[in-house]
């Protein structure tokens, strides 16, 4: 719910900030295109979800699965930044370096996950 909230926040204040006084069903399209457009965000969410369906189907351990689903969700910022980087013409060496930029923020997320409990 927290993904989906903020991926229509984050095509609304697009929308609004891209605001112009055309007709009122070029502005509907326009803010559906907008949220249509926040679906990666969705979407970046759905393995952690997964996760956690079935941490809480078959009764495993709350510390384990944040673990576990703080380390996927590390990997998973890598793979996605290499591939993307790779796709839009970066070389090899320049993409895994990009992935690891997205890396250490999924690092950061864990540093402070660790300095808040």
């Amino acid at each position: 719910m927290t993904a989906a909230t903020a991926g229509l926040a984050h095509g609304y204040s697009h929308h609004m900030a891209s605001h112009r006084g055309d007709s009122a069903g070029h502005r509907w399209r326009m803010l559906g295109l907008a949220l249509w457009n926040e679906w990666p965000l969705i979407v970046a969410a759905l393995p952690t979800v997964l996760l956690l369906v079935a941490a809480g189907l078959f009764d495993w351990d709350a510390y384990a699965v944040s673990a576990v689903g703080l380390g996927l969700n590390t990997a998973l910022l890598f793979t996605w930044g290499a591939l993307v980087a790779l796709r839009v013409g970066y070389r090899l060496g320049s993409a895994l370096a990009i992935g690891m930029a997205d890396a250490t923020i999924g690092l950061a997320i864990i540093v402070a996950n660790a300095v808040i409990k």
